[in-house]
């Protein structure tokens, strides 16, 4: 079984993992641990959303934390911007990449975005333009790629079908997100093969969320395929806030821990990255949702 050599993670943990959080976490933190999470190794962080504070007020200082960060040379900096006007603020705080999403499922693209999937693809369509024309890079997200909460199990059909309406409209990199974390991995790895035919395996990643315990496994099935580029959060953090239910993202310690003992260079100290998930999960006055911070942490006390 020929693994890839080395893996490249995003952490969405500044972005996917604090928008859901009730209480609101102060600026001077969101921008701490984008600091903490650069210093032990990471090179793609998802920093925030330019989104109306009305739906996500957890994002509302997007401008101001973008302003704080120490940027670090060789880190890219990412932003999701779901329209035009989200674009054009989000622009005036330089961001590296700018993130668009859509979803594979009819309903959950109603119920999240209040829009059909072809619809969506258009209205993001001139942002993609917009950011291709300041040589920003541009990331699209495929969500429920392989289950629904309200549409249950999603044909990969629907995969391709978006893949190739996001390649149309110039988007260079797509992510296939288990929004709700019901895949397991011949379903995850279909979902996969469906992106493949219209990006090639160097522009195609997975984000997996491990509501049933799945994302460790998934994450290897796809690396299996030759996969190797990851979305991933801090400490655990996250979840969707339309999947009832749906726990957090799969953490970036354990993807790290399972990517160095398989022999994957990662470029993450991972102690350090402990640290940062350690750090934002005292701030939330809770454990991290990470099994292999839990057992070093507890070894540390030792």
């Amino acid at each position: 079984m020929k693994l890839p050599s080395k893996a490249k993670l995003v952490d969405v943990g500044p972005r996917d993992g604090l928008q859901n959080e009730k209480q609101p976490v102060p600026t001077e933190v969101k921008v701490q641990l984008v600091h903490l999470l650069q210093d032990a190794g990471l090179k793609e962080i998802e920093v925030t959303s330019f989104v109306s504070p009305k739906w996500v007020p957890q994002m509302a200082d997007n401008a101001q934390v973008m302003a704080g960060i120490r940027r670090k040379p060789g880190v890219r900096y990412s932003v999701l911007t779901p329209n035009m006007k989200g674009f054009e603020a989000a622009v005036e705080s330089k961001p590296d990449e700018i993130v668009v999403f859509g979803a594979a499922s009819e309903a959950f693209s109603q119920k999240n975005i209040n829009c059909s999937i072809a619809e969506s693809i258009e209205r993001f369509a001139p942002v993609v333009e917009a950011a291709r024309a300041k040589n920003i890079h541009v990331r699209g997200a495929i969500s429920t790629a392989v289950g629904c909460p309200y549409e249950g199990e999603i044909a990969p059909e629907r995969v391709e079908l978006v893949a190739r309406l996001m390649k149309e409209i110039g988007v260079q990199h797509v992510g296939v997100a288990d929004t709700i974390g019901v895949g397991t991995p011949l379903k995850v790895q279909r979902a996969m093969e469906a992106a493949l035919k219209h990006y090639a395996i160097d522009d195609v990643s997975g984000h997996f969320h491990d509501t049933y315990g799945q994302a460790l496994a998934n994450t290897m099935a796809c690396l299996e395929m030759g996969i190797w580029q990851f979305d991933t959060s801090c400490a655990g953090l996250g979840g969707c806030p339309y999947a009832k239910g749906a726990t957090g993202n799969v953490a970036t310690e354990d993807v790290v821990y399972m990517l160095h003992g398989l022999g994957i260079e990662t470029g993450i100290d991972l102690d350090k990255l402990i640290d940062a998930g350690k750090y934002i999960s005292d701030h939330l006055q809770r454990k991290p949702n990470s099994r292999a911070a839990t057992a070093i942490l507890n070894k540390r006390a030792g």
